[in-house]
């Protein structure tokens, strides 16, 4: 359904087959993740090396990336959870004021990020037996494809959403406006999904709707940026020398990823955060700028030969 300028967004939460429902957001980390085994697949096929310690590597980054994601959200957005609601920092669900299960609905990009770079230490020490710097360089490329899709996962739970707008990239996200309680008092209904999709489809309740504010769809612009990236990285390794380069397409990641992700900041709400205390950037620049200023040191450093890394 759109308005004159706007998409109105509310899709439903993921694929319901009777039994179970495959939320969309779940639905894009698989996706990434077995894009992530096949690419890497084809790159250690062409390096030699074998497919069973592609196996491993797999559980390392899936583990890095859940825990890495949610520790960096709580300490950079959400700390007060460790003194507040202790055991919700690690396990899918909140004990205050009441017990529910939540998922584990803050993961940040930056923990993330922290937690592979260390878990691969580990990886290149005690099975590829490579230095570090060989498998960062390559397991860049996975991981800036696995990106788009967590933002699309993001896009799809109307969650990192950006700054109001009259641009007609504006989106009205109907979840990320209207409080569950209000809709289901104003559609008179005890059932969340269907208030919300009453107010997105039902004439009926247009005036509600219309006080919807339009706003940038940050989640898209910065996978689009991503697809960028994974391209510019996909290329790099395959069609030209950059992979002889230690350390060149990491730096070159780290540049490009958090480039993106400063950039497309300034049209996000904030998000809370360190940037209370700093200001002038939000949260998420600011945890960009070391991974870029690293990036560029990699970049202009990368023929020589690190190998002791």
């Amino acid at each position: 359904m759109t308005t004159a300028l706007n998409i109105v967004w509310n899709p439903s939460e993921g694929i319901d087959l009777g039994f179970f429902v495959v939320r969309y957001y779940s639905l894009m980390f698989v996706i990434a993740f077995v894009l992530g085994w096949y690419l890497m697949k084809k790159i250690y096929l062409r390096e030699g090396e074998s497919i069973e310690k592609l196996d491993t590597l797999f559980i390392y980054t899936f583990f890095a990336t859940l825990i890495g994601a949610r520790l960096g959200h709580v300490i950079f957005y959400q700390s007060e959870l460790f003194r507040e609601d202790f055991w919700s920092v690690f396990l899918p669900f909140k004990t205050k004021p009441h017990f529910e299960f939540t998922g584990f609905s803050g993961l940040a990009s930056h923990g993330a990020a922290i937690a592979i770079i260390i878990t691969m230490y580990f990886y290149s020490k005690n099975v590829i037996k490579r230095p570090l710097m060989w498998i960062l360089d390559r397991i860049v490329i996975p991981v800036s494809c696995g990106a788009i899709f967590v933002r699309l996962g993001n896009f799809f739970n109307s969650e990192i959403v950006g700054h109001k707008t009259d641009s007609p990239l504006g989106i009205k996200f109907v979840r990320d406006s209207i409080k569950p309680d209000v809709a289901m008092i104003e559609t008179k209904t005890n059932n969340i999904k269907d208030a919300y999709h009453q107010i997105a489809t039902n004439p009926e309740y247009a005036a509600i709707l219309q006080q919807v504010p339009a706003k940038h769809p940050a989640q898209l612009y910065e996978a689009v940026g991503y697809v960028v990236v994974f391209f510019i990285l996909f290329f790099s390794y395959w069609k030209t020398q950059a992979r002889e380069k230690t350390g060149y397409l990491f730096g070159l990641f780290l540049v490009l990823l958090w480039a993106v992700r400063f950039l497309v900041e300034f049209v996000k709400e904030s998000q809370g955060g360190i940037e209370e205390s700093l200001g002038l950037f939000s949260t998420g620049q600011w945890l960009s700028i070391p991974f870029i200023i690293a990036g560029l040191y990699f970049i202009f450093n990368a023929e020589k030969k690190v190998s002791s890394l």
